[in-house]
């Protein structure tokens, strides 16, 4: 759109102009941005008023500019990027072309604003400028309780302006918070926790974009302190996610929290994902912001069926940009609000076919049914969920917890947990050991130790003594065979293996009151191996024999 003559920019402004984005503007962001001036992706473009500046730039997505000539803290742009961007360098680029102005002095604003330009009216002093913005940022800060997410992430970025070049670490994040909270007004309790939730995501952002990463990327080349950071971010987030949210006191913050889902929706199906860390952070937030907040407050159908729609929707847009994963996963969970079982495991094992969906992403479905307190549907997830997790390099001690509580709750599904946990095989091994031996199924500890080749010597002494107490004549035959195996290896160390184990069957056979029958055993035992001269030795040293 052309340009109004009346909102022509005079020699004041243009040096003033050319000081700004050589504040505000590092070079390699104004390469870029002259390059997608050169390109002409500056499409529409237009003046709302004498120094403001809307436009749209065509770049991995089309992104909307606003620039405020007065005050480059008040500039936004909707790209990732936290700050000046070479988008909004782009637009100014295309301001000065139109006014007539040499765009190279502008791209090599940083040598030129060394020079000394002569201003026909003087600049404000730091003092003034500063106080200028602070006014600014109090009136922003007045509006926000009648403002929606959008009004709030500019009220950030103006806030965050000045920690623009700052090392992001724990203490830009504390910095950060402090900047937003100093001049916030009081909200009401929902309003609070949904502008606190907000406040710490576009902080979260700040950092991962100014790094270079993509958002739901783990980088090492993020540093210790700058990761650090991130990971204090997510567990406030997490934290604050888990709290309660009384929607029913407020229901006017329902519009936010629609913005709230659109915004995290973007986020979690565009988020990169790596099978080998910790659980994407935008998957993490969504599945919080549904579970804790949403689904607590809505007693219909109407939102679960909404958001299948809005993901289906996502899905026609983004096309080859969206994670399957995510999006299977989304899809799942909201399905499994609407109680629609066997839609949502159909979904999740699609998911699950894919690299990168992390374990703890099944283990939120086991959560929700805890809270539900729904001990038939609990089982039927455990059963569907274990198989997922045999891939999977996880510590299954939680899974095992779930199990634990569906049988309290529910005797009669000990024989499904039974039957999944010997299915998940090798992988569940552990917890099928402690398991065994925690319900008193003996034999069935036995067997399966014998079935993939296990050895008294596998084990410690204390390992064994639940057995020795409770079912001792279990372990005979499991000491026998070993001491015999032991015996046929003919060396020093071996006899004195097998002289231990026999101490230990002496033991066994006392307590079963079986000493006739352990004394036959010995007898038998010495007269087969009495040419191996070691071996005698041995059981003299261990007292078996005189």
């Amino acid at each position: 759109m052309t340009m109004q003559p009346t909102y022509a920019m005079d020699d004041a402004q243009w040096n003033k102009l050319i000081q700004d984005v050589a504040y505000y503007f590092n070079d390699l962001t104004l390469k870029r941005g002259f390059q997608y001036y050169k390109q002409k992706r500056v499409q529409p473009f237009r003046m709302t008023e004498p120094r403001k500046i809307k436009a749209l730039v065509e770049g991995s997505d089309d992104y909307s500019v606003s620039i405020n000539l007065d005050d480059f803290t008040l500039s936004r742009c909707d790209c990732p990027v936290s700050g000046p961007c070479k988008h909004m360098a782009a637009v100014l680029m295309n301001y000065a072309e139109q006014q007539e102005r040499s765009v190279h002095k502008l791209a090599n604003a940083t040598a030129a604003s060394a020079l000394h330009i002569p201003s026909a009216s003087p600049s404000p002093s730091p003092a003034a400028a500063y106080n200028n913005r602070q006014e600014q940022l109090k009136e922003q800060a007045r509006q926000l309780p009648d403002q929606g997410i959008e009004e709030w992430r500019n009220y950030f970025a103006a806030c965050l302006a000045p920690l623009a070049l700052n090392t992001r670490n724990p203490q830009y994040v504390e910095r950060s918070l402090s900047s937003i909270a100093k001049l916030k007004p009081q909200l009401k309790p929902v309003s609070e926790k949904l502008f606190s939730l907000h406040t710490h995501l576009y902080i979260l952002e700040a950092i991962i974009h100014a790094s270079g990463t993509p958002a739901g990327i783990y980088s090492p080349s993020l540093g210790y302190f700058t990761h650090l950071a991130v990971t204090e971010l997510q567990d406030a987030i997490a934290q604050l996610l888990v709290e309660e949210l009384p929607l029913a006191a407020e229901p006017d913050q329902w519009l936010r929290i629609s913005d709230t889902i659109a915004y995290l929706r973007h986020e979690m199906l565009t988020e990169a994902r790596d099978r080998l860390r910790e659980q994407p952070r935008f998957s993490v937030c969504y599945d919080l912001l549904w579970r804790n907040w949403i689904s607590p407050n809505t007693s219909g159908t109407e939102l679960y069926t909404e958001e299948i729609a809005q993901l289906e929707q996502a899905e026609a847009e983004l096309g080859a940009a969206i994670s399957r994963n995510a999006l299977l996963l989304a899809k799942s969970r909201m399905y499994f609000y609407l109680s629609e079982d066997q839609t949502a495991m159909t979904l999740l094992r699609s998911a699950a076919e894919r690299p990168g969906l992390h374990p703890d992403e099944f283990m939120s479905f086991l959560t929700s049914l805890l809270v539900m307190g729904d001990w038939p549907r609990m089982a039927a997830w455990l059963t569907e969920i274990g198989p997922l997790l045999n891939s999977r390099i996880y510590n299954l001690q939680g899974y095992s917890d779930y199990w634990e509580e569906a049988v309290q709750h529910l005797p009669e599904v000990e024989p499904q947990m039974w039957s999944t946990l010997s299915l998940m095989l090798p992988t569940s091994r552990e917890i099928y050991d402690e398991k065994l031996l925690a319900y008193g199924k003996w034999q069935e500890w036995m067997d399966y130790q014998l079935s993939i080749g296990k050895e008294p010597s596998d084990f410690r002494v204390k390992d064994l003594q639940p057995l020795e107490k409770n079912a001792p004549e279990i372990l005979l035959p499991f000491y026998h065979q070993a001491a015999e195996r032991y015996v046929l290896e003919k060396n020093r160390h071996s006899y004195k293996s097998a002289v231990k184990l026999l101490k230990r069957l002496a033991k066994l056979y006392k307590k079963m009151k079986r000493e006739e029958r352990w004394g036959l055993f010995m007898a038998s035992f010495t007269l087969r191996h009495s040419r191996l001269r070691a071996l005698q030795e041995e059981l003299r040293k261990g007292k078996l024999i005189p």
